[in-house]
């Protein structure tokens, strides 16, 4: 990749549309995820997300909610096909933190698909109990990390 990955923080509805259009192309179409299962009510108002722009194109994406007064949901960590591999999951999961961590929170919450623990543990998440919740079509763990 020769050209500067861009971190857009993405609250308004224009910027959002390119956290939808990764999801839509890495899960809805990779996956056969129906979008009534891949939009929930946490899309939308209040939910922030970073989205990675190559030359303005999103590759990238995730989201994260409140869950309390200093906890948030992270989830919906995509990033496109053709753009696996190069380090944009941790950039994008690295950037949510530091914007968590600006406003305030201290424990990040995500239900993590089963393939993907190791990853997150890199990162520093642990698993919170260790079982297994199923999220649409995949099983996941819930972890946790302290900010």
């Amino acid at each position: 990749m020769n050209r500067e990955i861009e971190v857009l923080r993405a609250e308004e509805e224009w910027q959002r549309a390119g956290a939808y259009s990764v999801r839509i192309e890495g899960m809805n179409r990779q996956h056969h995820i129906p979008l009534r299962e891949e939009f929930d009510a946490h899309d939308g108002d209040g939910t922030r997300y970073i989205v990675l722009l190559d030359d303005g194109y999103p590759v990238a994406t995730c989201r994260f909610y409140a869950l309390g007064e200093d906890t948030v949901m992270l989830g919906r960590v995509v990033v496109l096909p053709e753009y696996r591999g190069q380090g944009l999951g941790l950039r994008t999961v690295t950037e949510a933190e530091t914007w968590m961590q600006e406003l305030g929170y201290r424990t990040v919450v995500i239900e993590a698909r089963t393939e993907a623990v190791g990853f997150y543990q890199k990162l520093g998440y642990r698993t919170a109990d260790g079982s297994i919740i199923k999220s649409g079509q995949f099983a996941c763990v819930r972890m946790e990390k302290e900010l």
